[in-house]
């Protein structure tokens, strides 16, 4: 680094003198620099020799000891997360896959739990990134993965939900569909109480409600935040979508809790749910041969073999259309 800043010593390596003080001053503006030319770097997605040669020679923030310091490998993976810089990615997986997907410094993240990154490529359905990080933890200790993949995330931005609750909140199949085939746990609650089928069970219940109800309510509370518009019907059968690949995944009798929604509005969850699958998320029958067959193909895919093996594999429509290269 160029320059050295810890307590007690100049720039040069010297005593402090009385000019330390606006020495100080000058790394720390040239630190806000080099961070935001480290950012336009990114995003305009020059070639990873640059990047990492910015990485190694400049400073760019002050860690938690007060001491200016370079980006660590997982808060450039962050960075190549928000710019979609999949080259840097890989790179960064591959050349340092634990350290690219530790905790960041301080000021990177607003808790203690492990990296932040699972959670932020769903949030930004970098789909190919959230791949290569698949990949990447395969062979990690069992229990490393499992604490990776079902992070909670912080309270105030991701209610307290996992990835999978991020996946269904922004209706992102793809990277669902990537999680629950490497063995996130879709049983896990949010901080609301909710796991991501009920999680998912309601909001379809909401954007069925119709805009006049919805508009009302608006003009009753004269608060503009509280209007709601029926979603485009995209939407909708992407949270429909989200609804099968769960049912996948989901253990029979796993949804009792949202009964009470369901039977509270029967013939709307009927029409919106179809009534095989309504009849099961409901509780009133088992779920059909075909459902149960379709669990059992699935599940017998290792984390290993994920999402390689499907091409082996006789999938029914609604999951073909899935592109799981992030290409698209």
């Amino acid at each position: 680094m160029p320059w050295d800043t810890r307590p007690g010593r100049s720039a040069n390596g010297g005593p402090e003198g009385p000019g330390s003080g606006s020495n100080r001053l000058r790394v720390q503006k040239q630190c806000r620099k080099s961070s935001f030319a480290f950012y336009q770097a990114v995003r305009d997605l020059l070639p990873v020799w640059l990047l990492e040669d910015m990485r190694a020679s400049e400073v760019f923030h002050w860690d938690e000891r007060g001491r200016a310091a370079a980006y660590s490998p997982s808060e450039a993976l962050l960075y190549a997360l928000v710019h979609d810089h999949q080259a840097y990615a890989h790179y960064l997986l591959a050349t340092f896959p634990r350290r690219a997907l530790a905790p960041p410094s301080a000021g990177f993240r607003c808790c203690t739990a492990p990296g932040p990154h699972v959670a932020l490529a769903v949030r930004y359905n970098r789909v190919g990134i959230l791949r290569c990080i698949l990949r990447t933890v395969r062979d990690f200790p069992l229990e490393e993965r499992m604490r990776l993949l079902d992070r909670r995330g912080c309270s105030r931005v991701e209610g307290g939900g996992t990835s999978l609750h991020v996946a269904c909140e922004l209706a992102r199949p793809e990277c669902l569909f990537l999680l629950l085939g490497h063995g996130a746990s879709p049983g896990l609650r949010d901080g609301g109480g909710f796991t991501p089928l009920e999680l998912l069970l309601r909001q379809l219940g909401r954007d069925a409600s119709s805009a006049p109800a919805a508009a009302v309510a608006s003009s009753a509370t004269g608060n503009a935040a509280t209007t709601s518009t029926t979603p485009p019907e995209e939407l909708c059968q992407r949270r429909l979508l989200l609804l099968d690949l769960l049912v996948l995944y989901t253990k029979v009798g796993a949804a009792s809790p949202a009964r009470c929604e369901l039977l509270g509005d029967r013939l709307r969850w009927q029409r919106l749910l179809g009534e095989d699958k309504f009849q099961w998320l409901a509780g009133l029958a088992p779920p059909s041969l075909f459902v149960r067959a379709m669990q059992v193909l699935v599940t017998t895919i290792s984390p290993g073999r994920f999402p390689e093996a499907l091409d082996e594999l006789p999938l029914p429509p609604f999951l073909q259309p899935l592109d799981l290269t992030g290409r698209s």
